[in-house]
């Protein structure tokens, strides 16, 4: 039986219709579409300070990679491999023991950023880099951690921090969502919660693109349909749907499906020229590695997110899985390096080429860091390291953070953060600020009170702004 109408349950209607549409074009068109009944929310708005950023490339390393043997080497901790921890006290098998850093490190660049030695192609753009090291999560859960980073709130459900720029800025090209999201390997855990539109409008939640086939289904028309009878079966339906509508002004969604066709219809002709990367040099191929299995994948992607940013996507977000390693840490991480090493360099050098890095904010970032030790297990050392809330590292480039700069520390083991040292909320703020939002002021009324990204407040982390 349908439920009797009403605003409130033709909302309901209209969101479970969107989600129940999975990758496909359809999906895309709606998310894009859904708000134009209420003055075209995905317009460009005005920032609320001047920006120095206008769009983000963020480079999610899912799993938590390690500081100490990524970006924040540690000697007094290598000096202590294998010796027992202080946290051995209240384990009821085993103890505690100090893991010294498998990969050596070295000053790299003018700036002399430090990096472990597994980084091959980075150091060539270490004076574009900002290296934080204060940052401090909240939880030692992978799914709980990934939320709060990606949307400011551990229970997952609520808005993505992307969700938030579209909502705050609009999008630049109406053609393409404003808020894209790729999977390296698989993906995260939380699936699709960490880029929610949550409790803000449809229309602002994440597309993600299929790693593999069609980004997105239903993207090419059928062989037997050409343009003009697309368009043809278009201004019929639009003919039959406003004849129905006017009789039926009750019906908001209507309008709202009659324009999903259009931009369907538009995006057929706009997105293959964004996604087909053939039409990109060989040398540009090659230097995102997308000639080496390795880097292919992640290169792949990395390129479609400057090709995307190029064509005016607010929000492009890859998460690149691997990088939990309580054993194996070697093998783990090296490879995982070895991975987003080379397409991530490629990535700065692109947009720095073209004119682009000055604008767009470029972020590798997980959702925690990493112990300095690890449980010994049955006489047994598990060459690894265990989640850590108190310490991690991030790098960001381009949109207005410093350059060649190392901003915070940790203590001389790097367990915990000692200097310029702010929750993820504070990051989350800042971050709006160089985009030129005040997270203060943008704020979405949602049961019975205003919310925002950062929940209940928090600060600029000036320290990082150039």
């Amino acid at each position: 039986m349908n439920a009797p109408f009403s605003p409130n349950t033709a909302s309901l209607r209209r969101r479970d219709f969107l989600y129940g549409l999975g990758s496909s074009l359809g999906a895309v068109a709606m998310t894009d579409l859904l708000a134009k009944e209420v003055a075209g929310p995905l317009a460009l708005k005005k920032p609320m300070h001047t920006p120095k950023a206008k769009a983000v490339i963020m480079l999610f390393m899912e799993g938590g990679p390690s500081q100490v043997d990524t970006f924040d080497p540690k000697p007094a901790l290598n000096a202590k491999h294998k010796t027992e921890s202080k946290r051995t006290a209240g384990l009821a098998n085993g103890f505690r023991f100090y893991v010294g850093s498998p990969f050596k490190s070295r000053k790299v660049g003018q700036s002399g950023l430090d990096m472990s030695d597994q980084w091959v192609h980075l150091p060539e753009v270490a004076d574009e880099l900002c290296n934080y090291r204060g940052c401090q999560a909240e939880s030692l859960n992978h799914p709980e951690a990934l939320f709060h980073m990606n949307t400011g709130s551990r229970l997952g459900g609520d808005p993505a921090l992307g969700s938030w720029i579209n909502y705050g800025l609009g999008t630049e090209n109406q053609n393409l969502p404003g808020y894209v999201v790729m999977t390296e390997l698989a993906m995260p855990q939380g699936g699709s919660r960490n880029w929610s539109n949550g409790f803000l409008p449809a229309h602002y939640q994440g597309t993600r693109l299929r790693s593999s086939g069609s980004p997105i289904l239903d993207l090419q028309a059928p062989m037997y349909k050409t343009r003009e009878h697309q368009r043809r079966a278009l201004d019929e339906l639009a003919f039959l749907n406003q004849r129905h509508a006017a009789k039926h002004p009750e019906h908001a969604d209507l309008a709202a499906r009659m324009e999903s066709y259009e931009l369907a219809y538009r995006m057929q002709m706009e997105v293959p020229g964004v996604i087909d990367l053939k039409s990109e040099p060989e040398l540009v191929r090659e230097a995102y590695g997308m000639n080496q299995k390795e880097t292919a994948g992640f290169g792949r992607q990395c390129l479609m997110a400057r090709r995307l940013v190029e064509k005016g996507v607010r929000f492009v977000q890859i998460f690149s899985g691997g990088w939990d390693s309580h054993d194996y840490l070697e093998r783990g991480h090296s490879s995982r390096i070895k991975s987003v090493d080379k397409p991530m360099t490629a990535l700065i050098k692109d947009l720095k080429e073209k004119g682009m890095l000055e604008d767009t904010l470029v972020v590798w970032i997980g959702e925690f860091g990493r112990t300095p030790d690890n449980n010994r297990r049955g006489g047994v050392y598990a060459l690894g390291r265990g989640h850590n809330i108190d310490a991690m590292t991030m790098l960001m480039a381009g949109g207005g953070v410093k350059r060649g700069a190392i901003v915070g520390a940790t203590d001389e083991i790097g367990a915990h953060a000692v200097e310029v040292a702010h929750p993820i909320r504070d990051l989350h703020v800042t971050l709006l600020h160089l985009l030129g939002l005040d997270d203060n002021k943008l704020t979405y009324f949602h049961a019975g009170r205003y919310k925002q990204l950062s929940q209940f407040g928090g600060k600029v982390i000036k320290e990082l702004v150039a």
